[in-house]
């Protein structure tokens, strides 16, 4: 494959700022968390959104779905929601006498899972399924769905009653979990200024397709990450797993969540090669949801973020020679 030519890295930063200004003009003050939605998308990894209701988490996810032109779904995540309303179900027909499969909504490029902590285990489960296999299996017969494929799922940490919370071994498939924050006050005078003018996703129009986010996800793939950057993703997600305030540190499978979204990440920045601040501005959306804190430090209020800072202060940064 070799290096990225400049015309692919001008290639893939001018559609990143389509996207970018797109989705900001309804995501309104937050540069960094549209940042970070464009790096799992690219990285084709899955988003979780989690924070307070009414800070434009369900916003977000459906700016990134209108401003790609190909199929989205939004499935709203209650109690009673059954995996096959998530999968689809075989159905026997009795014009030619066989069974049809009858696809659901993850059959889709981008699938906003709404709450997805009040749908049950079982539901959740079938989801994150497809998440990790890209395949949804009915009836002993697997169907592939469409590529690229994101999910991107939103939930509320404060409202508990009727809610499943999410195992740890199923927060791991999400490759970020970001949070939206309250907006400072002239964001916020800016988004009643947008909420009387009527400014909604339901209004903003496509800037690319998926073909062409297929083929900016494959660029990813080819940015430079020399061995020294390996080396140091690797002892941070070591570093996690001896640190006495964790109980279970960041698995191999974090280690790679981590890179893959560097090389969004640093492609998104215009570069064609990773440098150690991309790895340490994701450690905490992409390594937080993957701890767990010791028993001590969860009643003293410790946070993963306060830790995983401790981790990387502890780590020499390295210097990477590209060659």
């Amino acid at each position: 494959m070799g290096t990225l030519s400049p015309a692919e890295v001008q290639a893939f930063a001018d559609v990143a700022s389509r996207l970018t200004n797109n989705i900001s003009s309804v995501v309104l003050g937050k540069p960094e968390v549209v940042r970070l939605a464009l790096t799992g998308l690219f990285a084709e990894g899955h988003l979780l959104l989690e924070d307070v209701p009414g800070v434009g988490k369900t916003t977000l996810a459906r700016a990134i779905s209108a401003s790609v032109r190909g199929q989205w779904r939004r499935i709203q995540f209650t109690p009673d929601l059954l995996p096959s309303d998530v999968g689809g179900v075989t159905i026997f027909n009795q014009a030619n006498r066989e069974f049809e499969f009858h696809p659901g909504p993850i059959f889709a490029n981008i699938v906003v899972a709404d709450e997805i902590n009040r749908a049950s285990p079982k539901t959740q489960a079938a989801l994150l399924e497809v998440m990790e296999e890209r395949y949804v299996t009915v009836d002993g017969v697997r169907h592939a769905v469409p590529r690229p494929f994101l999910v991107v799922a939103t939930q509320n940490p404060v409202e508990m009653d009727g809610t499943y919370r999410l195992p740890e071994a199923q927060l791991d498939r999400f490759l970020m979990k970001i949070s939206m924050g309250y907006p400072d006050e002239q964001v916020e005078v800016e988004v009643l200024r947008g909420a009387s003018a009527g400014r909604s996703p339901d209004y903003l129009g496509a800037v690319t397709d998926t073909d062409t986010i297929g083929q900016l996800i494959r660029l990813a793939h080819r940015v430079y990450i020399a061995d020294p950057l390996y080396v140091y993703a690797v002892r941070l997600a070591a570093a996690t797993r001896d640190h006495k305030q964790i109980r279970v540190g960041v698995s191999p499978r974090g280690v790679i969540a981590l890179t893959k979204a560097a090389q969004a990440f640093a492609l998104i920045e215009g570069r064609a090669f990773v440098i150690p601040e991309d790895i340490k501005q994701l450690l905490v959306p992409v390594f937080a949801h993957r701890l767990l804190l010791a028993p001590d430090a969860a009643m003293r209020g410790v946070t993963p973020a306060e830790v995983l800072d401790s981790v990387v202060g502890s780590i020499p940064v390295p210097v990477p020679q590209r060659g």
